[in-house]
């Protein structure tokens, strides 16, 4: 009792100490204080409805199943267990209400991506559910729910990676104990291919090669990152094209080392000849995990980032400082093009009960900036965001966040840091009503529509305010399947444009060009934002195709 005590009393010092870091920009609202179900992993899908879920051996949730509706699975004593509880939920976020949504198999540390056609593909899981694949396919009703194929993988996928390709099919990567990938949906022979890769940065006991992070290079290759280490690697022929130099002091950035990663805004240029950089931020120092797990020391996390510009000649990484360390943390592309990091603990890692210190404080990372003014900390949360909690980019600009169970079931009492059902937004400065004058509102053309790659394509817009014209620019952003602190699919293009003009008071013209091909921009579903002096607008939905 008195020890559990003296480490809530801790765990709120080191809160204080974050809180008193912050500077200023950034706002927080409570928008459910009970969503039934710990917010474990997050989409967005064109209808802005948001899919979450965390496990389903989790125990009863908060959240019942409509029309009397209950799954059984069996326990530990080979008796069968009732659930007739949600372990998935739709969020509307026009209403700010929820629905619950039926699964029977277990997607509990799973990994997914969304389709050409609007449809969320998941995969993979935990036991029953690690050869599953799950489809969502959105609509407006409240009719739709996951359908599920228990046998649609070929190997178990747990921990894995998956991202959309120009072709659109989803590449499966790697999982626990799976050195290797394969395809979704099945074509031509439905085998899986072997990944040496995986095998040479896993840690035996550790294995800090799970949720790899991967980005869809420029080239149509991947960019693979695990443990230290990182490739470019041709899908296609099976063979790794380039291997990258170790990020500087050798310290793992994959899980359970938790950083984050995001392949930073690609900036659009006549002929399409785009840079491509990746940034790595956070993580825990070698033998953080086993010091947590066998001796229950909490070493401090890894306050650096690192960059690689992948297809330069010799591509090096450059090391910057964050303003705290941070372990856990998500990393998120905003629509002026800066990157937000939030979430996650300043000591420990990713596992049950190895976090600690949590960091309240998002922090801006502004890449355009020189390397020591890159950096800026936003206002706290109250509420800490831990091991199993998300977040994900909305189409109003505001940045959901949720979840954080660093327990292996629901525990609400008695513990460090109870289960957190709550769902929270985050709305950077640029939401701040000070700017609404400078704000941008798409007038047409309307959401959903359809464009090609390589396509001229007007957009007109209000501002309330006086427009400079050489301040405005669009972006297309693809939302990202969230979890464990890594933003799958997760894409910015800063879209070229070739003039603005006056089309009328207070309305504006800009003629942007797609981008030219899968490459760039798989085909699938991209929020655009006109962005004026850094404020962006509400976005709309396209299908690029």
């Amino acid at each position: 009792m008195w020890s559990q005590l003296i480490l809530v009393i801790l765990a709120a010092a080191a809160s204080v100490r974050c809180a008193a870091a912050a500077t200023s920009g950034g706002k927080w609202d409570m928008l459910l204080k009970n969503v039934g179900i710990s917010a474990m992993h997050m989409q967005l899908l064109n209808n802005n409805r948001v899919i979450m879920f965390d496990r389903t051996d989790f125990g009863h949730s908060n959240l019942s199943l409509p029309n009397h509706k209950c799954r059984t699975y069996p326990s530990n004593k080979g008796t069968l267990i009732v659930d007739c509880t949600a372990h998935s939920v739709e969020y509307d976020v026009h209403t700010n209400t929820i629905r619950p949504l039926m699964v029977l198999t277990d997607f509990w540390c799973s990994s997914g991506a969304v389709m050409p056609d609007g449809s969320l593909v998941q995969t993979g899981g935990y036991h029953g559910g690690d050869h599953a694949v799950r489809v969502f396919k959105p609509c407006d009703n409240g009719s739709c729910d996951w359908q599920e194929n228990v046998s649609g993988l070929i190997q178990r996928r747990w921990y894995a990676t998956n991202q959309i390709l120009p072709d659109g099919r989803q590449i499966i990567i790697g999982g626990r104990r799976q050195f290797n990938y394969e395809f979704y949906p099945k074509t031509g022979l439905t085998v899986s291919y072997n990944l040496p890769f995986l095998f040479q940065t896993n840690d035996p006991g550790i294995e800090n090669n799970l949720y790899p992070f991967v980005f869809l290079n420029v080239d149509g290759n991947l960019f693979i990152f695990a443990n230290n280490r990182s490739i470019l690697f041709d899908y296609h022929k099976n063979v790794v094209v380039r291997t990258y130099p170790n990020v500087p002091g050798g310290d793992p950035r994959s899980y359970p080392s938790t950083g984050s990663a995001v392949l930073l805004p690609l900036k659009m240029t006549q002929g399409d000849e785009v840079e491509a950089e990746v940034l790595v931020c956070g993580g825990a120092p070698k033998g953080s995990y086993t010091s947590a797990n066998k001796s229950h020391k909490f070493v401090n996390a890894l306050d650096s980032c690192g960059r690689i510009k992948i297809n330069e000649a010799k591509p090096q990484w450059v090391m910057d400082k964050m303003p705290m360390p941070r372990v856990m943390g998500d990393m998120l592309l905003l629509p002026n093009a800066k990157v937000l990091i939030i979430n996650g603990a300043s000591a420990g890692t990713a596992g049950w009960e190895m976090g600690r210190d949590p960091v309240l404080n998002p922090v801006l990372y502004n890449p355009d900036e020189n390397i020591e003014s890159r950096f800026e900390v936003q206002n706290p949360s109250k509420i800490p965001r831990m091991y199993h909690s998300s977040t994900i980019l909305l189409g109003d600009g505001r940045v959901l966040v949720g979840g954080s169970n660093p327990h292996i079931k629901y525990d609400f009492t008695g513990v460090l840091f109870p289960t957190e059902l709550s769902l929270e937004s985050f709305s950077p400065s640029y939401l701040d009503p000070i700017y609404a004058y400078l704000r941008p509102t798409i007038i047409s053309p309307v959401s959903r529509i359809k464009i090609g790659y390589g396509q001229r394509v007007p957009i007109r817009f209000s501002v309330p305010g006086r427009v400079k014209m050489d301040m405005v620019r669009v972006t297309m952003i693809a939302p990202s399947f969230t979890t464990h602190s890594f933003s799958m699919n997760q894409r910015l293009l800063v879209l070229r444009s070739e003039d603005v003009k006056i089309v009328g008071r207070s309305k504006y013209q800009i003629r942007v060009v797609t981008p030219g091909s899968g490459n760039l921009a798989p085909s699938g579903y991209y929020m655009i934002f006109v962005v004026h002096q850094e404020i962006p607008s509400e976005a709309i939905w396209v299908q690029i195709q």
